[in-house]
């Protein structure tokens, strides 16, 4: 039996680096192969630097490592994007049209390019947002998630490539910084708070949007790509949600433990982003499809990030939550 060797782009950025811990768990150190375009200074094991937009960098590493899955995870995201939308659209789309071309020729068994909630807009439905709706995103981040959407599936019907996606929505982690979304708040937010530190949120306190805490985001993600083929119905992108809550809520339930914790509200230009997207998520294909349930709510992992962020931070802050 061939064993698996795996290829991650933008193994630096927040899903990335979490993602790529769970893989050489899974597969072995020598098995995983971290790519980004930049280096990180703490960085550990094996790592490659790579461009995207270099197609015969990528097709090298993949013949030189032998690699058999590739996990694509390099883009600018929303926040970022609208900031350089030129930029974004060729970093996006020409990176994503190099990796499916090259495991196209490579033969290459799975590929992984996750979606994101960007993909919805101001006509989409926003509460239980459908997995078949209408989708006219407002920034090129979202732009490009629905063209790629539209690639992967053409590369799947023309070609047979076993490509998978999931549309992510905020993804909430302690495990590594956000990389420029416009659901960052809901990750500083517990930085500052287990700091003792005040925090000013950029979007209004009654926004709601769909969330997803980043451990049942890499198992999600796994889970898709463990399942048969025949069980993938969507090759597009599958909606994938556990939680909606707005930045009040979640100030709230953060005061539970922290009870002077401070927060005030500036809304800045990612309010706008904020409010073309869907507010809560459909996700029953991919329950139905691969077994999907999402195992963290706001309650518990709350508990779960201040616990292990007051690990991190060295400070004793959550007494309540260790007893």
């Amino acid at each position: 039996m061939t064993k698996d060797t795996i290829l991650i782009t933008g193994a630096n950025g927040q899903i990335g680096s979490v993602l790529t811990e769970a893989l050489r768990q899974r597969f072995g150190e020598d098995n995983v192969i971290p790519t980004d375009i930049r280096k990180l200074d703490h960085h550990v094991g094996h790592f490659e630097f790579l461009n995207v937009l270099e197609a015969d960098h990528i097709a090298e590493l993949i013949d030189r490592h032998q690699v058999t899955q590739i996990y694509h995870l390099a883009a600018i995201l929303s926040a970022k994007g609208e900031q350089a939308p030129l930029p974004t659209w060729d970093i996006n789309m020409k990176g994503l049209l190099n990796i499916l071309e090259v495991a196209r020729e490579k033969k290459i068994a799975k590929v992984f390019n996750p979606s994101s909630i960007a993909v919805f807009g101001t006509t989409t439905p926003r509460v239980n947002t459908p997995q078949f709706t209408v989708m006219e995103p407002t920034t090129v981040y979202g732009i490009s998630k629905v063209a790629g959407e539209l690639w992967c599936q053409y590369f799947h019907t023309r070609y047979g490539l076993d490509v998978r996606s999931v549309r992510y929505p905020g993804i909430i982690g302690y495990q590594s910084l956000p990389g420029g979304g416009t659901t960052d708040y809901a990750v500083d937010i517990y930085h500052k708070a287990i700091l003792g530190q005040p925090y000013e949120c950029f979007l209004k306190e009654d926004t709601r949007l769909p969330m997803l805490y980043m451990d049942d985001a890499i198992r999600g993600t796994l889970e898709l790509m463990d399942a048969p083929a025949d069980r993938i119905s969507i090759r597009t992108s599958y909606n994938l949600s556990a939680m909606s809550f707005t930045p009040a809520e979640i100030s709230l339930e953060i005061r539970k433990h922290i009870p002077d914790f401070k927060v005030s509200y500036q809304p800045d230009f990612r309010q706008a982003i904020a409010d073309s997207w869907t507010q809560s998520i459909d996700d029953s294909h991919a329950r139905r499809d691969w077994g999907w349930v999402p195992k963290y709510d706001l309650v518990s992992m709350t508990e779960d990030m201040l616990v292990h962020l007051a690990e991190q931070y060295a400070v004793e802050k959550v007494e309540k939550l260790k007893s």
